[in-house]
């Protein structure tokens, strides 16, 4: 399985993703566009597997292979989300803004290598990547229940219930965060021989939690306000893009261990 055969997969799980919210705006029953939305990840999952099998490593080491499964569980925390609330406007959410990684990666795929450097060869890196990935993905998704919010606000009823689902979201979302970060100590003592450094995306990844952690905070206060909780939760979704691309586009981050080309 080669980059070649991505633009088949993809689109033909994008096709499925958006049957599956044709049918749940258009359908009561839930079971259908489940069904389609499992169907569209198995055949994304088929593509990361051949190209896992064909690379003989796992698919994370290039900022093309970390948006194939920023895109995956994007669409799988859609999925989770609305078996969980039943909100169907996750749904088309979800895969706008997967596609639009996928689009990304069809226009500009990055260039693949088998060689991983020895750090990269670690037991720990590739589940600390996936479940950093898995938690961008649901704390993409509660940022986009965020922005709804604050553009539906009046017309919202139950204010209550959309908070409870993006408390919910966020504290699933931060406890992999937090993992994926006590994972990746984990890995760079076993690297080169030290926890911790401040590196550039260090230094955002510890940013990006505490915006978080900001967040869960504010959200504990009995008078907080819901328009204020959903920017401070904006905020954070913006450090942890800096966190995730800082590395190619900050100039400090040039010389950054987390640089693997």
């Amino acid at each position: 399985m080669t980059w070649d055969s991505f633009i088949y997969f993809s689109l033909g799980s994008v096709f499925l993703w958006v049957i599956s919210d044709i049918i749940a705006y258009t359908s009561r029953k839930k079971t259908i566009p489940i069904l389609f939305r499992i169907a569209g990840l198995l055949l994304f999952s088929i593509f990361i597997a051949g190209l896992w099998a064909s690379l003989e490593r796992p698919p994370l080491r290039t900022m093309g292979e970390t948006r194939l499964w920023y895109s995956f569980f994007l669409s799988l925390a859609g999925l989770l989300t609305y078996l969980r609330w039943d909100y169907k406007w996750i749904l088309p959410s979800t895969t706008l803004l997967s596609l639009v990684f996928i689009i990304v990666n069809i226009a500009n795929p990055d260039i693949h290598n088998k060689v991983l450097m020895p750090a990269l060869q670690s037991p720990w890196f590739a589940p600390h990547v996936i479940i950093y990935m898995f938690s961008y993905a649901l704390l993409g998704a509660g940022t986009l229940i965020a922005v709804y919010y604050l553009v539906k606000e009046k017309q919202i009823s139950n204010t209550n219930r959309i908070m409870n689902m993006t408390d919910n979201i966020v504290y699933a979302g931060f406890a992999c965060i937090t993992l994926g970060m006590l994972m990746g100590a984990i890995w760079a003592k076993e690297a080169w021989g030290h926890y911790w450094s401040w590196d550039p995306k260090e230094t955002w990844a510890a940013a990006t939690w505490l915006g978080y952690l900001v967040y869960i905070h504010y959200r504990l206060k009995k008078r907080s306000s819901n328009r204020t909780s959903m920017i401070i939760l904006i905020i954070a979704f913006v450090l942890l893009q800096i966190c995730w691309y800082g590395v190619n586009y900050l100039p400090s981050a040039q010389q950054s261990i987390h640089t693997y080309s």
